[in-house]
């Protein structure tokens, strides 16, 4: 017997996830992977023919919620600039039967801010109150969106090269939270920030951490370009460096892969992942040198909002 999946385009997507607790949905994705409920396996990148592209497919299994899914994402190169899309096919574990074909850009938007929500929660420190956001797309505004409660912050300052000729996007970054200020320059956004965001598409270096007046938490997502990385690799000794999977993070993460091979980093070296912290295998740590966040992007955080969105419509 087979069955036709739902199929969600990109505006339902984006009505759908306005009524699910992303967060919280995370929260209980990792916890489910550090007691063994959940599979997390390795992303697969593949390269189109002739330099034209590549697609990545992330997968995951939750066992207790009986499915399992793929997200895939194709990145094509064109000569206007690369298109990127995603689509998360969600399967049952008990049929074997498609439930839900879904765009996965805004779930892939919502996921990548979400989880960097759940671990700026379970790093920063508790005091934290000045936060930085460099960058000013759809990520960086729904990055802002998910950890704008989440501190007593007294200032939000984010800086991207376009934002100051961009009032249409000042505008609505100041309606997700009024107290956001436009920064003049990087720097000036990253002025004694405890917490820094990273929400670019850059596939090399944003900032220097060895130029910040204090100790802060980094968190980056960069994109995937091939090897893209935020930070330059080399920093990663002199910072506490946590990831959202530490088990497949190292393996496609930029500047972890080009730590290892040209500045003797290992992977030995990850304090610990998200499942480590909401397990509390892995407690908070001390700021007495800067603490790096990396996430890839894991097929689990596509397969769980799926899912969830797939209950909305079922």
């Amino acid at each position: 017997m087979s069955s036709t999946p739902y199929v969600i385009d990109q505006r339902q997507a984006r009505e759908l996830l306005a009524r699910i607790d992303v967060p919280q949905i995370l929260r209980k994705l990792f916890r489910d992977l550090a007691a063994g409920h959940a599979v997390q396996p390795p992303q697969q990148w593949v390269e189109f023919p002739q330099g034209a592209g590549d697609f990545i497919n992330y997968l995951g299994v939750l066992a207790e919620d009986g499915v399992y899914g793929v997200k895939t994402s194709p990145y094509v190169v064109r000569e206007q600039g690369p298109l990127v899309t995603a689509w998360t096919l969600l399967m049952s574990m008990h049929t074997g039967q498609p439930l839900l074909l879904c765009d996965a850009g805004e779930l892939t938007t919502a996921r990548t801010a979400a989880t960097t929500a759940v671990a700026v929660d379970a790093l920063a420190p508790l005091n934290a109150s000045r936060l930085a956001i460099i960058g000013s797309g759809k990520v960086a505004q729904a990055h802002l969106h998910y950890v704008k409660g989440l501190r007593d912050w007294q200032s939000i300052s984010v800086y991207s090269p376009s934002l100051a000729e961009d009032a249409e996007t000042q505008t609505l970054m100041k309606q997700v939270s009024p107290r956001l200020q436009i920064a003049d320059s990087r720097d000036d956004a990253l002025a004694e920030a405890d917490v820094i965001m990273l929400c670019t598409s850059s596939a090399g270096p944003v900032i220097d951490p060895v130029t910040l007046s204090k100790p802060a938490l980094i968190t980056s997502i960069s994109t995937n370009a091939p090897r893209a990385h935020e930070v330059p690799p080399q920093c990663l000794h002199a910072m506490q460096v946590f990831c959202d999977y530490r088990l497949t993070t190292p393996g496609s993460a930029g500047e972890m892969l080009i730590a290892t091979e040209q500045h003797g980093w290992d992977k030995s070296a990850i304090v610990g992942d998200l499942a480590d912290l909401l397990s509390e295998k892995v407690s908070r740590p001390g700021y007495d040198r800067h603490v790096f966040f990396r996430s890839i992007g894991l097929g689990l955080e596509d397969i769980a909002l799926a899912n969830a969105v797939y209950h909305l419509k079922h």
